[in-house]
């Protein structure tokens, strides 16, 4: 099989595809033949031994894919050889093959693309529980999404609007904001031209935003604290800015503000039963037609490198997707 390996930590430009052993079938697990994998914020960090897993070497990034089962363990009777699935791997995914474990997997719709399921898991799982079990999103609340027209903050915005929220969408330009109307915001904000905090309150006449759903932090976070309404809740789910923000408590005091930390990885362990359900209702929305992934970039397994940098460049909106056929 081929893969995308890392035998150091380093750039994406200094890897490159290599063929490779299938990896050997264990207890419990699935095999899938990969036909696409998405390509998300956490695998630049892997790579250069910057996120909280690191991998023995020599391994290949690539956290969720989607493809075709060819072999099933003994004991797992959920899934057959032939079924459609995407698989949240850890990583791993930037390859033909990848041997995971069952629960890892969901099938998919017949209709579902599978460059749509490769970037579908991470972003909307991250989405659903963040806004659903932790942020309680309430119909008619006004939500502000950072980030919006990236993988994860798109599908906040769409699934907030499900929810019944009124959503502002704050994204670098134009183009940006114009995909994030397309998913139902309901109001714009151009971090590059607009004040972040000014703009909530003219949006809100002057009551400032509800609930936020932060996967940028920096700046934005600085602004969120001066536009979050008396009682209001912020979700952190990232710092795709590169700046961790130090958050100043007499703010949240004064304001009776909710603070959530939130990482999604970790709730597939603490409560895979939540996780479970969160993906029932999301790919009953997807059935429906109110979820709409959109991948603005698809690249050979050749162009992994590209793809990489693609996303780090900042020049992607929603997804950015790696296939397997070349």
């Amino acid at each position: 099989m081929r893969a995308f390996l890392c035998h150091k930590y380093g750039e994406a430009q200094d890897m490159k595809v290599e063929e490779v052993p299938a990896p050997k079938m264990t207890a419990g697990n699935v095999r899938i033949a990969i036909k696409a994998a998405g390509v998300n914020f956490a695998d630049t960090l892997i790579i250069k031994g910057e996120y909280q897993v690191r991998p023995p070497f020599p391994f290949a990034p690539g956290m969720e894919v989607a493809g075709e089962v060819i072999e099933v363990a003994p004991e797992v009777s959920k899934y057959k050889v032939g079924d459609r699935v995407m698989a949240m791997t850890g990583h791993g995914g930037f390859a033909t093959e990848a041997v995971t474990n069952a629960d890892n997997l969901i099938k998919i719709p017949e209709k579902m693309a599978y460059t749509d399921a490769a970037g579908f898991p991470s972003v909307y799982g991250t989405s659903h529980v963040g806004l659903v079990h932790k942020l309680k999103l309430q119909a008619g609340e006004t939500l502000l999404v950072h980030g919006a027209a990236g993988g994860v903050g798109l599908s906040a915005v769409e699934i907030g609007k499900k929810l019944g929220a009124t959503v502002i969408a704050a994204a670098g330009g134009p183009e940006k904001l114009k995909v994030a109307r397309q998913h139902g915001a309901d109001y714009l904000i151009n971090y590059r031209t607009e004040d972040i905090r000014e703009r909530v309150k003219q949006m809100t006449n002057g009551r400032g935003a509800d609930a936020v759903f932060d996967p940028v932090g920096g700046s934005a976070f600085d602004a969120t604290l001066r536009c979050t309404t008396q009682r209001g809740r912020i979700l952190i789910v990232g710092f795709a800015s590169g700046t961790i923000p130090q958050i100043p408590a007499n703010i949240i005091l004064v304001k009776n503000i909710t603070v959530i930390g939130y990482y999604w990885g970790a709730h597939r362990k603490l409560d895979p039963g939540l996780v479970k359900s969160s993906f029932d209702e999301l790919i009953a929305w997807y059935t429906a037609g109110d979820l709409k992934p959109h991948v603005s970039y698809t690249f050979d397994l050749e162009d992994a490198a590209k793809a990489m940098n693609k996303l780090t460049s900042r020049k992607s909106t929603g997804k950015v997707v790696l296939t397997m056929e070349g």
